[in-house]
């Protein structure tokens, strides 16, 4: 029997080889013969570093920075209108499109836009 590679993903021993694909039962995780394990977590690897968070001004943003709002912003759904020069502390970075939630003195909890903001 010929020696299988574990899983990448979760390091099962009980991979099979299903045409041009490596397959772990346990987790469900496919990937192809011609790619080693290594390549795989450099891939995901070099995924995380690609979902960085820049502001306004090119600055990479973190969970827990204080942040400028840089242009007056409409409150979806209300009348209430964040101005610009707001200073918004703690933030937390989520995926999606509006990638950082925050809670605003005044408005409560929302979600930004990292291009309308820059680190303060």
């Amino acid at each position: 029997m010929p020696d299988l590679p574990t899983c990448p993903k979760c390091s099962a021993d009980y991979t099979y080889l299903d045409g041009a694909l490596f397959v772990c039962p346990s987790c469900a995780h496919e990937w192809s013969t011609a790619q080693p394990a290594a390549a795989a977590e450099t891939e995901s690897e070099d995924a995380e570093q690609a979902k960085t968070v820049r502001d306004a001004n090119g600055n990479v943003l973190q969970s827990g920075d204080s942040v400028i709002v840089i242009k007056d912003l409409k409150v979806k759904g209300s009348s209430l209108v964040v101005k610009g020069g707001t200073k918004v502390k703690n933030i937390r970075l989520v995926d999606g499109d509006h990638d950082i939630d925050c809670k605003i003195d005044g408005i409560g909890a929302m979600s930004l836009k990292s291009e309308f903001v820059r680190k303060a």
